[in-house]
């Protein structure tokens, strides 16, 4: 059996849920915040903790079969791997901002103008894309301080919050790429058994987190029409009570989909509805 290397982020802002991703998998591993590689005891699996700009090249380069890294590291870098899976943390957005006193309204108005960024790449593509011709000032961290310091009209950097701009007197402008951690292998990665046990594994924690189980009662009556309202993943488990009028329903269901039908299940009849995590779906 093949031992594969993933390379994650050893700082920042992706270190945390990439280690919580790995560890809610199964695999135990020591080690991670003192070391630069780290060997899960109870799967195939060696991790490097690497700076997040070189994890695309180490996956490309086939140093490490795998990597967690944002898709703004990927597409800056022009790495050659292949998207596996997106992890649905490290959510955040590239944008140009401009000082709060700019009176720019158009990315046309752009043109001719400096800014300050430390993702060239991804900016000079995006000028070109709107046929815009500006001065890209490259910079390496500490971005928001270019135009405070006279030395650009606007800059492109990944927001979050957007606390950081506000701070620095800057205001979004215009969304360049969102983006997002995503898992990447090297070519032909996806066709190794140990990677494709992994991946299920992952998939079924990114499951669970968006799927909630669901149980409630409701006189027999009314149960059509709740059954109705949740399917469930197959369909739902109905349990008779003491009660011989009333059941219980047992349903698995996505979180945003039971939000929206609260009301309906309510309104149907639906009784002490109890809503709870889970930790794991396996397809």
């Amino acid at each position: 059996m093949k031992t594969l290397k993933i390379a994650i982020q050893k700082s920042g802002r992706l270190n945390e849920k990439s280690v919580e991703i790995l560890k809610n998998c199964g695999l135990s591993f020591e080690n991670y915040k003192s070391s630069l590689i780290s060997t899960v005891t109870n799967f195939p699996l060696e991790i490097l903790f690497l700076r997040d700009d070189d994890i695309p090249e180490y996956v490309q380069d086939g140093i490490a079969d795998l990597g967690i890294v944002g898709e703004n590291v990927i597409v800056e870098a022009g790495a050659e791997v292949t998207y596996l899976q997106k992890l649905g943390f490290g959510k955040c957005t590239l944008k140009i901002a401009i000082p709060n006193e700019s009176n720019i309204t158009e990315v046309a108005q752009l043109e001719g103008k400096a800014i300050a960024t430390s993702y060239p790449v991804i900016l000079e593509k995006y000028l070109k894309d709107n046929q815009v011709n500006a001065d890209i000032r490259t910079i390496s961290g500490s971005v928001e301080i270019g135009p405070g310091l006279g030395l650009s009209d606007a800059i492109c950097d990944i927001v979050s919050t957007g606390g950081t701009l506000k701070s620095n007197g800057l205001k979004p402008f215009s969304e360049v790429m969102k983006s997002e951690a995503i898992l990447i292998g090297g070519e032909g990665s996806d066709l190794l058994p140990e990677v494709q046990e992994l991946l299920q594994r992952i998939r079924s924690v990114l499951r669970a987190k968006e799927t909630k189980y669901v149980v409630l009662n409701v006189a027999k009556t009314n149960l059509k029409k709740v059954v109705d309202l949740l399917p469930g993943v197959k369909s739902p488990t109905v349990v008779p009570l003491f009660d011989e009028d009333w059941v219980a329903v047992h349903s698995v269901i996505a979180e945003y989909d039971f939000w929206e039908k609260i009301n309906s299940l309510k309104a149907a009849g639906a009784e002490g509805i109890v809503v709870m995590p889970i930790e794991k779906i396996i397809s």
